[in-house]
């Protein structure tokens, strides 16, 4: 087991030095599956620089409130000043973790995450933090990358390869029974793409479950 501070720093370090960057870093297109309604709370996992965010908070409109939470100070910062820019009033930005998110339960409408929950050691507590915090009839749409066969240990031990959204990759089968035992019921595959990554096979997921 990965020590979960170290971990914490690494993934840190990766995202804040790319700020600058000018791109999304993505492995799917959740937010418009997600099927925004006005006056809706929205929760954002991994929220990087806020773009994904602050279109959510345009789509629930000044009605709903779109709340974008990162692990990375800086990426918080540079969300909160795209978000100012964009003069939105409906979108707060937190710093957390998502195995443990800092809400209160039964509070939102919707739960989006773009490539970020491979990132997590426990994915399991990932997804049951997820059933937590939404309304009953609440749904998340998520895109994270998979593996087709597990790992290996050299792989799964390196901490960068966690930081890169690679090491801390599992088993398609394994991420959605994970889902499963966190209450959800029938998950929808939305789309789903098979690639090569360092030489490995894996797959792009995006998917939803409803509460």
């Amino acid at each position: 087991m990965i020590n979960e501070n170290t971990l914490h720093e690494t993934i840190t370090a990766r995202y804040e030095g790319e700020i600058s960057v000018d791109c999304v870093l993505s492995c799917g297109s959740p937010l418009e599956q997600l099927n925004i309604k006005p006056g809706e709370v929205i929760l954002d996992l991994g929220c990087g620089k806020g773009e994904e965010t602050i279109e959510a908070a345009k789509l629930t409109g000044p009605e709903g409130m779109a709340i974008g939470l990162d692990l990375t100070e800086a990426m918080i910062m540079q969300a909160i000043a795209n978000a100012t820019n964009e003069n939105l009033k409906n979108t707060v930005f937190t710093q957390g973790d998502i195995e443990n998110l800092p809400f209160k339960g039964n509070i939102f409408d919707g739960v989006t995450s773009n490539c970020v929950i491979n990132h997590a050691q426990d994915k399991n507590k990932v997804y049951s933090e997820i059933y937590r915090v939404l309304k009953f009839g609440g749904r998340f749409v998520v895109s994270d990358a998979v593996t087709k066969y597990p790992l290996p240990a050299e792989i799964k031990n390196d901490i960068e390869a966690w930081a890169q959204c690679f090491g801390g990759a599992i088993t398609e089968e394994d991420y959605l029974e994970g889902i499963l035992k966190a209450g959800f019921g029938k998950i929808e595959i939305l789309n789903r793409r098979e690639y090569k990554k360092n030489g490995y096979d894996f797959i792009s997921l995006t998917i939803k479950a409803v509460k």
